[in-house]
């Protein structure tokens, strides 16, 4: 029976709050660590609003004198944290930066890349996420295009940032003799307002994140600090981090992924763990070190990690690990059956983009059962596979991909939005549905290869050949042919000692899939073009 709207809206509100309140439980919320959280969250929430400007001021209240992170540099506490997060947001204050100034970062993952973010929040004024792997014309395009009014930047990016016409700050310092004397750094403007307190800012900070770029100049899409309350909630609900968690934060955290774990770690009150560059076996040293519970990588990660040799992964004790959540670029099948082969099933795999944030994610249950797949849309996000029309697709065929959730972007700074159909957002990319409800990505709409005829997707291939014994990497693209319009090419790197050749590949391709679908040409390389969160760069390959 249809309920009359204001009684079916309480029946919906109630819901909610059941759901809220189970997960609240599970995380740990209503435990003793989370009703010690719980009024210091209320307490921050009133001096400083929205995170990221609370976030360390909730901690602090709570946990004071526990270790709240722990880079390359040594451990902060989270009374530390709150209090240097203080006096660079003075500093920065005092040296120009207003509400609604933005910000240009450029940093690895250490522990100015979160007390900059929560300094901006207190001081109202949004930060941009410039990519590490940036050259100096991007740099400056993005930094004047997005109208940065100051850069913050670690030494080694000097030359990169350079060329940006306005102040500049040094983050972390390599080489503090070889410093430019004309630049401060962070730790000297820390200690310029040593013992002051900001105001509270008239207005949020936003976080302006960028776009991989894979198919084009990178785009920022900005996105409120106010929390997407329902889409948190469905993401906590399927990825079981908690109150108080230990957390390596090991994707890089410039990028939405791991800029989204450092932000949820500052609302848990986590412990986390920062690395500036990615080694395999430092990971799983820390990891052994410090106990940790949360692993945060991109699919690329584990690869590496899985290629260390036996004898060196056996070295360490991993037991502590519970969640690895992996996000950021394809997460192929063998992969994951792999990782939790030998570091047991605790891998959650999350599809999402910059524009629409989460937008399915396969639990380990999955992952065994469907190899591939990018799992269920959470709670309170909505996906649809529509055709050139705007229908939707039966199950089992291929249809772009359309999400919808309280957390969709509010479109590009420079102008423009993604494609809604009926209040969804397209993601770009185009999959299909199996009998279970489950999502598999099958590629970015624009990868699609036409050969002779045929609509090709890599990703099928692609996954064929991962579970290949020999073969380490791999990529397919289609490359310009007379005959047929596109024909595809297979880009393979091998494992160390296989003796693998063009022909072993199409035959491996041939026993799983249809004739159309066997690359004509197979080129091997020592390694994939790949950016910083691993997604492969298909534009550097068949030309």
């Amino acid at each position: 029976m249809k309920l009359p709207g204001p009684l079916e809206g309480a029946r919906k509100g109630l819901g909610e709050l059941r759901f809220a309140t189970s997960v609240a439980s599970r995380i740990g919320v209503v435990g003793r660590d989370g009703l010690k959280l719980l009024p210091a969250v209320v307490s921050a929430g009133r001096k400083w609003g929205t995170p990221p400007a609370a976030g360390y001021e909730a901690a602090a209240g709570a946990f004071g004198d526990v270790v709240g992170l722990i880079d390359d540099r040594g451990s902060m506490t989270f009374d530390e944290l709150r209090r240097q997060s203080d006096t660079l947001a003075v500093a920065l204050g005092e040296r120009g930066i207003a509400e609604g100034d933005k910000v240009a970062l450029l940093m690895r993952n250490h522990r100015w890349l979160p007390l900059t973010t929560a300094a901006l929040g207190k001081l109202g004024a949004d930060g941009i996420f410039l990519n590490t792997g940036f050259s100096g014309p991007q740099a400056v395009e993005v930094s004047e295009r997005e109208g940065a009014a100051a850069v913050i930047a670690d030494q080694e990016y000097e030359s990169i940032v350079g060329g940006i016409a306005v102040p500049r700050y040094l983050a972390w310092i390599d080489d503090i003799a070889g410093r430019p004397a004309n630049v401060p750094t962070l730790d000297e403007l820390s200690d310029e307002a040593a013992g002051r307190v900001p105001t509270k800012p008239g207005r949020a900070a936003r976080t302006v994140i960028l776009t991989s770029g894979t198919t084009g100049t990178p785009k920022g899409a900005s996105r409120g600090t106010e929390n997407s309350t329902s889409a948190a909630l469905g993401f906590l609900d399927r990825v079981p981090l908690k109150v108080r968690d230990t957390t390596f934060i090991a994707a890089p955290g410039f990028h939405a992924w791991g800029a989204a774990h450092l932000a949820s770690s500052l609302l848990l009150a986590s412990t986390v763990i920062l690395q500036r560059r990615f080694d395999p076996e430092a990971v799983l040293r820390a990891i052994t070190e410090h106990r940790v519970r949360t692993l945060v990588v991109v699919p690329v990660m584990l690869q590496r990690i899985l290629d260390l040799p036996a004898r060196t992964r056996a070295q360490y004790d991993t037991s502590s690990l519970e969640v690895v959540a992996s996000s950021g670029s394809a997460l192929p099948g063998p992969l994951a059956h792999r990782w939790m082969d030998a570091f047991g099933d605790n891998l959650y795999n999350c599809y999402g983009s910059t524009e629409v944030a989460m937008a399915a994610i396969a639990v380990p249950t999955d992952l065994r059962a469907a190899p591939g797949t990018a799992g269920r849309p959470p709670h309170g996000t909505t996906i649809a596979l529509l055709d050139d029309t705007g229908r939707e697709v039966a199950d089992g065929e291929t249809g772009r991909i359309f999400v919808g959730s309280d957390a969709l972007f509010e479109g590009y700074t420079g102008g423009g939005n993604k494609e809604i159909v009926d209040g969804l957002m397209s993601t770009g990319d185009v999959g299909h549905l199996d009998a279970d409800g489950r999502l598999f990505v099958e590629g970015r709409a624009d990868d699609m290869i036409v050969s002779g005829g045929e609509n090709v997707y890599p990703a099928e291939i692609e996954d064929l050949l991962a579970a290949h014994p020999d073969i380490a990497d791999v990529a397919v693209v289609g490359v310009p042919d007379d005959k047929f319009g596109q024909r595809l090419a297979a880009f393979v790197v091998k494992r160390d000692g296989a003796s693998l050749s063009a022909d072993d590949v199409k035959a491996a391709v041939k026993s799983g899939l249809a004739n159309y679908k066997v690359p004509r040409d197979v080129t091997f390389l020592d390694e994939l073009p790949r950016n910083a969160t691993g997604k492969i760069l298909r534009r550097e390959l068949g030309h």
